[in-house]
């Protein structure tokens, strides 16, 4: 019998869906994993505003995750700041319920996607990369 006490969840929370961004971090092989410890994940809602215009985008559900930072291998300059991914929430919620691919693999999708900007990688490299961490 269910217990009536507690409200049924619907979606799940930023700190879920960073776990599961974590997993997926948690499954990338080396050497790879050796170049994560300075990158800092957020989650969000959605972008805000500033980002949105400056991708062009309109739509706050048109964007599921973003990476800034330099590079691996692209020399530190003065004044950077850490290498970052933000995945957005209602986006990825979204896309979840539209597509109904498992949230982990959607997540994973996202975040291999946007770590392999961190590392200079091209799309068919994201992808063998993908494959490699799928849960």
């Amino acid at each position: 019998m269910p217990d009536i006490r507690q409200p049924p969840r619907f979606a799940p929370t930023k700190e879920e869906i960073e776990t599961l961004a974590l997993e997926a971090l948690s499954r990338l092989p080396d050497p790879f994993a050796a170049h994560l410890s300075n990158v800092v994940l957020f989650v969000e809602d959605f972008a805000d505003e500033q980002v949105l215009k400056d991708m062009e985008i309109e739509d706050p559900f048109g964007l599921t995750g973003l990476y800034t930072g330099r590079p691996v291998g692209h020399e530190a300059q003065t004044g950077d700041t850490p290498p970052t991914v933000h995945l957005f929430r209602r986006p990825l919620l979204d896309e979840w319920v539209e597509t109904g691919i498992a949230l982990d693999a959607l997540i994973t999708h996202v975040v291999v996607h946007e770590i392999g900007h961190h590392f200079g990688l091209s799309d068919l490299d994201m992808h063998v990369l993908e494959d490699m961490v799928a849960p």
